[in-house]
């Protein structure tokens, strides 16, 4: 399998890593920095997740929420779906719409493989696949 790259970005003296997302042909589709920050493949900011589980896109209005049990909200807390522990993502009527593996390969509900995000929190990667679109 195709390692995903490291992008380095330097903010003063503090450094932050980046994963790559990438479309099922292992094409890159974009970024999530470890401090949440999700980028374009021109790496221009097209979203936040805050510590807090809050979603904000790029103007830094808020659109979501991820709780900690896995439940991800829309901006008026209004249930939008769930990541379930085993990384299996559900609507908000509990059918199942996708999965994360471990290894970070995304897939459809039939299975098929529609990315790749390693070492991306599942809840972050179900935002950036199934909830959420940052453009």
């Amino acid at each position: 399998m195709k390692k995903l790259s490291l992008i380095i970005a330097l903010i003063g003296s503090t450094a932050l890593t980046a994963q790559t997302i990438e479309n099922g042909s292992h094409s890159t589709s974009g970024y999530i920095k470890n401090d949440g920050t999700i980028e374009n493949t021109s790496h221009s900011t097209s979203g936040y997740i805050k510590n807090d589980g809050t979603i904000e896109n790029s103007s830094h209005s808020t659109i979501g929420y991820i709780r900690n049990d896995g439940t991800i909200e829309n901006s008026s807390h209004s249930t939008v779906g769930y990541v379930k522990n085993d990384g299996t993502v559900e609507n908000s009527s509990h059918s199942t719409i996708g999965y994360v593996k471990n290894d970070g390969t995304v897939e459809n509900s039939s299975h098929s493989t529609i990315g790749y995000a390693s070492g991306v929190r599942r809840e972050w990667v179900a935002v950036v696949y199934f909830f959420f679109r940052f453009n």
